[in-house]
């Protein structure tokens, strides 16, 4: 299976070589690529969903054969669900639904996920345990011999050592960090990782000639692009502009501008936040009481205007871009396709906004 391995690897490695590649050269689409509901986004998610259908598979064959219960590949299985589902927020923004208050007030993205609750020490300690523990240590424990034949009498999977090498490329450029929304890529990076782990694990795959191997780990690779783009060609187009969420989100963008504006609320150069999000962290109370407040309390939508979301129960958002001899300032929506199309300067695609006074 050593050419199977290379295969897994190299696209490993090739995900940061790509995304070096496009920070360097094309900074506008490096940003739109790790936006929500973006290839970059979709790919991870369909990785992890490819990975636990594969764990899941041989769980069951496993305990239909040998009449034991595979423990820690259901672990696996449930942990690729997991993360996969955590990726997209419960589809969240697929349909359209409201985070429960709690999520709303403690969750920073104000999504319906877990990992986001927990402070950004605790994330990258998680993350960083597993590419290092699971991916590189237990895997490397595991060629000694004792130690093998305890893992295996315990029936944990252990990651083969072939792919050591890209769990420990994860871990490095995790650790280094080199460019913004790196996290992202490491993500999508082990979402292959935890692929190849439940492909390599199939003792029917292991048993069959290297040329074979490397046809079924090209097959994953294939797979997970094929679904990642079939879904975001899906989602980009299968959310319909519902005109009255438009109007109501011109209107509220509108009277937030009017907030903005009026000398009440304060911004800063290089920020770029949720509403709410900003609101607390810089101390602007005005928000929660002003031009928008009143408009949506007259309509009925306080509880919007509590936690600042748009018609689609997603966040508004503040850009305030400074370099030198140029600043931007505008606030808005995601708008009906519920994903950023705005760049880093303009407003863009279906976006709701309004650019602010200077």
């Amino acid at each position: 299976m050593r050419s199977a391995a290379v295969v897994a690897n190299l696209s490993i490695l090739l995900t940061f070589i790509l995304a070096a590649i496009l920070n360097s050269y094309d900074e506008h689409l490096y940003y739109l690529s790790v936006q929500e509901d973006g290839y970059v986004e979709w790919a991870t998610f369909w990785g992890f969903v490819v990975a636990a259908w594969i764990f899941a598979v041989t769980a069951l064959h496993q305990l239909k054969v040998r009449r034991q219960l595979p423990w820690f590949m259901i672990c696996l299985t449930m942990f690729c669900f997991f993360v996969a589902m955590e990726e997209i927020s419960w589809g969240q923004r697929l349909l359209d639904y409201r985070a429960p208050e709690y999520f709303l007030e403690q969750n920073y993205q104000q999504e319906f996920n877990l990992h986001n609750i927990a402070a950004t020490r605790i994330r990258k300690l998680v993350l960083q345990a597993i590419l290092l523990g699971y991916g590189v240590i237990l895997s490397a424990t595991a060629q000694w011999a004792p130690a093998a034949r305890l893992l295996k009498r315990c029936r944990i999977v252990v990651s083969p050592p072939s792919l050591i090498v890209g769990f420990l490329a994860m871990y490095v450029v995790y650790v280094w960090y080199p460019w913004s929304h790196t996290g992202e890529w490491v993500e999508l990076a082990m979402a292959y990782g935890f692929a190849y782990v439940a492909l390599f694990s199939r003792s029917p795959v292991a048993a069959r000639s290297e040329a074979a191997g490397t046809v079924k780990a090209l097959q994953v690779l294939a797979i997970i692009w094929a679904l990642a783009a079939s879904t975001v060609i899906a989602v980009r187009y299968g959310h319909a502009a519902d005109p009255d969420n438009v109007n109501a989100a011109r209107f509220e963008i509108d009277a937030l501008a009017k907030d903005f504006n009026s000398g009440h609320v304060r911004t800063r150069c290089n920020i770029h936040k949720r509403l709410f999000t900003f609101a607390r962290e810089y101390r602007q109370p005005y928000l929660f009481e002003g031009e928008y407040s009143q408009l949506l309390q007259d309509k009925g939508a306080g509880d919007r205007a509590e936690y600042l979301l748009d018609p689609w129960n997603s966040a508004y958002w503040i850009r305030h871009k400074c370099t030198r001899g140029r600043e931007s300032r505008f606030i808005y929506s995601f708008g009906p396709d519920r994903r950023r199309d705005s760049t880093a300067w303009e407003l863009g695609g279906d976006d709701i906004g309004a650019h602010l006074r200077e």
